[in-house]
């Protein structure tokens, strides 16, 4: 097995820049932090084209390590923590291309779908990821202006979910009216005269949930083009709900 000592290595610099989003592109690559998402990866047929590990996880994951049919290294602690984006990084790390972007063609848009409009918070993001993971969700399209599903920090925080739906990124407004076209109704949350009690809509198959920015919610344009807008009425003293949080209750009121 090489054996890579020194984080000045010219492939320790490269990788190391597959945390930026500049450097995913130009490498067609990303990182993936952890054994957990490095297995996940694997078992969920993307592309894993190295496996970097410190002497300690190797010895913790030989077997599932050397069943790998890509490359492995081994690194040191030193390379660990100039690959890692956490304080104490756990030492194993997966290099994985990017996966080919989807076409609007060779999408089922029959089935339900979470949009992402703006979010910023990876922990939010990944929450609602998670979410729709265990809601049964076709699929998340990350909008203009939320953060990136390569993202390390939201790539930890979704724990392994965007292996098990299809996670797109593009222009909300592209998505929403093929959904339409194929006579999907697409879900708004906002508070606003036309909107009405999430409770009130019926359970479906096909549809479409918008989630807004933190902060300032939907984006007018998006909101324009939406079928229906929901609220959810809040019982307590609270002024609001987490964006996470009301996605959830949503999602799960929403899919049949």
């Amino acid at each position: 097995m090489e054996k890579i000592v020194s984080a000045k290595n010219e492939r320790v610099k490269k990788w190391s820049k597959l945390k930026t989003k500049k450097g995913r592109l130009n490498s067609n690559q990303y990182i993936l932090e952890s054994w957990h998402l490095v297995s996940e990866a694997i078992n969920a047929n993307q592309n894993v084209e190295v496996v970097l590990t410190t002497n300690k996880q190797y010895e913790l994951h030989q077997a599932e390590i050397d069943a790998f049919n890509g490359e492995v290294i081994e690194i040191t602690d030193d390379v660990s923590k100039a690959l890692g984006s956490t304080s104490t990084p756990q030492g194993i790390f997966g290099i994985v291309e990017l996966p080919k972007e989807d076409h609007f063609d060779s999408l089922d848009m029959n089935g339900s779908w979470l949009l992402l409009d703006q979010i910023q918070d990876p922990g939010n993001i990944g929450t609602m990821v998670r979410t729709a993971d265990a809601a049964g969700f076709d699929g998340v399209i990350f909008g203009e202006g939320t953060s990136s599903q390569f993202n390390p920090k939201v790539l930890r925080s979704m724990q392994g979910s965007q292996f098990h739906l299809k996670l797109l990124e593009g222009d909300l407004l592209d998505w929403i009216g093929k959904f339409k076209e194929n006579n999907v109704p697409v879900y708004g949350t906002e508070l606003n005269p036309q909107a009405v009690s999430y409770d009130q809509i019926e359970k479906q198959d096909a549809f479409a949930l918008v989630m807004g920015n933190e902060g300032n919610g939907m984006q007018d344009k998006i909101l324009d083009q939406t079928t229906k807008n929901l609220y959810i009425p809040i019982k307590g003293k609270a002024e609001s709900l987490n964006v996470a949080i009301a996605a959830g209750i949503a999602m799960f009121h929403l899919k049949k």
